[in-house]
């Protein structure tokens, strides 16, 4: 739920860097929510021994940003410092920690971390009732782990194509809403007791306080899934976003979006920045936050996509022009004006997965420089109905 803003607020927090072979970059922004509640984490090289892994997860916090704050500093130690996770490491053939013990760990990292925020005076006295989903993945040098909890996702692209994503936890799903039935709960206008929209998460005590019932059992379920998935040359990237991202595009629409603008620029940055805009201008009412991890086989920078990118933001500055000089007696049309003329066209080379939005800040650029005097008229920022 929260309340929106008037305006987004369109200033970003990234970071970006690169270790064990990987890049990453990643984007976050409030937009139209009136407090930024996501969180994220970005570690090249673990302790404990385990320099050769990384670990990124993005965390998407509600009813507050505590939780998804302190998930965010000390999730990963909960995880590396769980007994199996310690006892696992170096285990396996290979010097790998055997997989069912780093699995067996994760999960065990999550209920520690939960039943330990339980003791924090405002969460346990109903202060604070936020809450966060958590979605991850561990690179390891022969696996992929990837770790979900709630509705935020994570994918992989691999050989040109989605070749995985985690599964959403919402009430609604069979196996959760039995869970939560059990549990005394009710699934109502495909919410938790018809209040949260989902039925994993850390935090959300209010929900995690039936007797006889174990952490697991509860209506809200601090327990992960976990996947894992031996390493291949195929892979190229994992993106990891809160449901901010997922609201407004695919898997498919996400991951070839992102392979458009990683063949036009390789400052990861930028390319997380174009995801966020882009959603932003689809439509997206929520905090929004993506990771990029680029593994050795990513998308390289290719002259003829750069040439093209170009050509096409040429042609669109020219067409906005054109729109402009021929509105006669109509007056100066608004931007929205603009994006739905463009819109009904057959505009060739628009970046797949983000389309016309994705290019509306060219558009926007042009429109201001021939508009100079335009009056504050909310085109900048007032998306409910994007055109």
């Amino acid at each position: 739920m929260g309340a929106f803003l008037d305006k987004p607020k369109t200033e970003k927090h990234n970071a970006h860097g690169c270790g064990n072979g990987l890049r990453f970059g990643l984007s976050s922004m409030q937009g139209w929510r009136v407090e930024m509640e996501d969180a994220h984490t970005a570690v090249v090289g673990l302790p404990h021994g385990l320099d050769d892994w990384s670990f990124f997860a993005v965390y998407d916090g509600h009813a507050g940003s505590r939780v998804a704050n302190y998930c965010s500093k000390h999730l990963l130690e909960h995880i590396t410092g769980s007994e199996g996770f310690r006892g696992a490491e170096r285990a396996g053939p290979g010097g790998e920690p055997a997989v069912e013990a780093v699995k067996s760990g994760i999960r065990a990292g999550f209920l520690k971390i939960d039943e330990y925020m339980r003791s924090f005076s405002d969460l346990r006295n109903g202060m604070d009732r936020s809450g966060s989903t958590a979605v991850a993945v561990l690179l390891s040098p022969e696996h992929l782990y990837f770790i979900n909890c709630g509705d935020s996702r994570a994918v992989l692209y691999r050989g040109s194509r989605v070749c995985f994503s985690t599964l959403d936890h919402k009430p609604c799903n069979p196996r959760e809403k039995e869970r939560i039935q059990n549990a005394g709960g009710s699934v109502m206008i495909q919410r938790v007791n018809g209040s949260l929209a989902v039925s994993r998460a850390l935090g959300d005590y209010d929900y995690k306080c039936v007797d006889g019932k174990g952490p697991t059992e509860q209506l809200v379920s601090p327990e992960p899934e976990v996947f894992e998935i031996p390493r291949s040359q195929e892979d190229e990237f994992v993106v990891l976003a809160c449901d901010g991202i997922w609201d407004v595009m695919s898997n498919e629409e996400l991951c070839e979006f992102v392979k458009s603008r990683l063949e036009v620029t390789d400052d990861l940055e930028k390319v997380c920045n174009a995801v966020v805009d882009t959603c932003l201008h689809k439509g997206s009412r929520d905090n929004m936050s993506v990771v990029l991890v680029c593994l050795p086989n990513a998308p390289k920078v290719s002259e003829e996509a750069v040439k093209r990118d170009a050509e096409l933001d040429k042609y669109l500055e020219s067409r906005v022009e054109e729109i402009m000089e021929n509105s006669g007696e109509e007056g100066v049309p608004d931007l929205v004006h603009v994006m739905r003329n463009l819109s009904t066209e057959n505009i060739p080379n628009l970046p797949p997965g983000g389309g016309l939005a994705s290019k509306r800040s060219v558009i926007e650029a042009v429109y201001n420089r021939l508009n100079p005097h335009r009056e504050e008229d909310g085109n900048g920022g007032d998306l409910e109905d994007p055109w």
